[in-house]
């Protein structure tokens, strides 16, 4: 049985590490190790542990606030991500939503919520299904909005 990590931080406002377990409960059977942090900051040596422990992959699940320091923080929690994956030579899907990438409270909440299930979509993929992901190469898809689709000439 595949093992999901999640790791997710107190400072978010949303639930997104609920909305991946529903989302690959109801893909496939999975094994989940949940673990929260308190901050963005925090993610990447959880994540890290995560898979140095036995996960397959992991989904790293933040909510960075609209300052700028805010981008920073998660710049940096991203390059930590990116090392962790370097080390491991696993994938650590990263699923990061700025608090001010919605108008409102209600759009971010639904922007949260979606782009953790459809990065969910993803992690199942990358464990049960890789040749769907070749599939869907080049065709512009964004994960929480509306794909933008493939270019044509």
């Amino acid at each position: 049985m595949k093992k999901v990590g999640i790791v997710d931080t107190t400072f978010s406002r949303f639930d997104m590490a609920g909305a991946v377990m529903d989302e690959l409960n109801q893909l496939c059977v999975a094994k989940f190790e949940r673990r929260t942090v308190p901050g963005i900051k925090d993610i990447p040596v959880e994540a890290k542990s995560l898979l140095e422990g036995g996960c397959d992959i992991v989904i790293a699940l933040g909510m960075p606030g609209a300052e700028p320091i805010d981008k920073q923080c998660a710049h940096e929690a991203s390059l930590g991500l990116i090392w962790a994956q370097l080390m491991t030579n696993k994938h650590i899907i990263e699923v990061f939503v700025h608090a001010d990438e919605a108008r409102n409270e209600k759009e971010l909440a639904e922007l949260a919520e979606n782009r953790a299930k459809e990065h969910a979509r993803n992690v199942y993929r990358l464990l049960f299904r890789p040749d769907d992901l070749r599939k869907m190469a080049g065709t512009g898809q964004r994960e929480g909005a509306p794909d933008a689709g493939p270019l044509r000439r």
